[in-house]
């Protein structure tokens, strides 16, 4: 998952304490001054605040944040590690962070960061 889908998932898990409130508000009015107020990501930022436990309504933003290719803006990128700092700072936090960091492989969820490789065929004698 993005750093942005990552922070904004994370945030959502943790909004009952007003330093992530304000950190979240600070990204979401970033994204806004950025892409406007009707962009598609920010429709799907909303919608997840309705479902924030809805794994389509996470993939449709993880989708939202790639096509808007706002994940190398050094502003937003500002903004996403803040928040994700002060999800950290808190009791918890840093689990929410890795529970939300999850990869899925074959619909199967399991955590931690992967990179794929090629297998290479080993030379018989």
């Amino acid at each position: 998952m993005d750093p942005i889908t990552t922070a904004i998932v994370a945030a959502l898990a943790s909004l009952s304490k007003d330093i992530i409130k304000d950190s979240y508000s600070a990204l979401k009015a970033g994204l806004k001054k950025k892409l406007g107020d009707n962009s598609d990501l920010i429709d799907a930022v909303d919608q997840l605040e309705k479902k924030p436990n809805s794994e389509a309504r996470k993939a449709t933003l993880q989708e939202e944040v790639k096509t808007a290719q706002v994940s190398s803006d050094p502003d937003i990128l500002k903004l996403v590690q803040n928040l994700l700092d002060k999800i950290s700072e808190q009791p918890g936090g840093k689990e929410i962070i890795s529970q939300t960091q999850t990869n899925t492989v074959s619909n199967v969820n399991v955590g931690g960061n992967f990179e794929f490789k090629p297998i290479q065929e080993g030379k018989t004698h």
